[in-house]
């Protein structure tokens, strides 16, 4: 109203400008920064009390009153926890790392196929077998520990980490199929015709259109699978039984007595145990990033 009037009369009312900094709820950003600040060292904080308490001697991680920090430091605690004679940490290492790479890569090869297929086509008992599959997640290996030793007893496989690669797929495939299967749904049709009129082949569609499209489901699929195999202990427990075949978590307990823990090896040997993860996390970023954004403009 005040503009129609200041221009009937042929004069200008000078227009109010905002001042940069003051708008309303401008120190919210701070806020936002401060708490997610605060979110984090509480996540981490177990975490860094963790690595300094695998610098500490055991006198000093039980000593009364607590310190944080240790009055010497003993960086030797990671050379000595390897010579143990309670347990062979190289071999538990690589036995892990054995385990959880190639479930991780048994569950890919097979989760891929199958969900870019019952995303794909409609074929009779289609909602079933998904159902079928998602009832799996219900099942744990603690429950099935026993009725798997004696079927890999049966099988000839037992203590070996065939046996412990083919327990981590199998509980580990329902989630990377639906996971998959969700991703692949979204993925316009036409563009599986379009690769089809090209002339690729189902496998070249899958291989060089889908995968890119979907890499975010992907990488979910394998971030998940690997930190599940990595971190398995209860089947690991009843099913290998020699020392050497044992993962890491199964071979952390080696160091809780009934009368004595070496607290300062049972941290450092769990700082050993996240760091691979963490390198995982590291590489697969970058990836996940530029998944996210795959075939975002037209």
């Amino acid at each position: 109203m005040v503009d129609v009037l200041s221009r009937a009369e042929g004069t200008e009312v000078p227009r109010r400008r905002r001042t940069p900094g003051k708008k309303s709820g401008g120190r919210r950003p701070w806020l936002m920064a401060a708490g997610g600040a605060v979110i984090a060292l509480v996540f981490i904080a177990p975490y860094l009390l963790m690595l300094v308490g695998s610098f500490k001697s055991r006198a000093d991680i039980l000593g009364v009153p607590p310190t944080y920090l240790p009055e010497s430091w003993h960086p030797h605690n990671y050379v000595g926890m390897w010579d143990t004679p309670e347990t062979p940490l190289p071999y538990n290492l690589v036995s892990t790392i054995v385990i959880s790479v190639c479930a991780t890569l048994l569950v890919l090869v097979v989760a891929m196929p199958a969900a870019y297929y019952t995303a794909r086509h409609r074929f009779p008992g289609r909602l079933a077998f998904l159902l079928l599959v998602l009832v799996t997640q219900m099942l744990q290996p603690t429950v099935l520990a026993a009725g798997l030793y004696r079927e890999f007893l049966t099988l000839g496989i037992d203590d070996t980490w065939l046996a412990m690669i083919l327990v981590n797929a199998a509980f580990n495939l329902a989630f990377a199929v639906w996971i998959m299967h969700s991703f692949f749904g979204g993925v316009p049709k036409e563009i599986d015709e379009a690769a089809t009129l090209d002339g690729a082949s189902r496998l070249k569609i899958l291989r060089h259109v889908m995968l890119p499209l979907v890499w975010p489901g992907i990488v979910t699929a394998i971030i998940f699978t690997f930190v599940a195999s990595w971190n398995e202990f209860a089947a690991s427990l009843v099913i290998l039984t020699t020392d050497k075949n044992q993962p890491l978590t199964v071979a952390l307990t080696k160091f809780v007595g009934q009368y004595e823990t070496s607290w300062q090896y049972v941290f450092g040997v769990s700082i050993v145990g996240i760091v691979p993860v963490v390198i995982l996390f590291a590489l697969i970023e970058k990836r996940l990033v530029a998944g996210l954004t795959a075939g975002a403009v037209k």
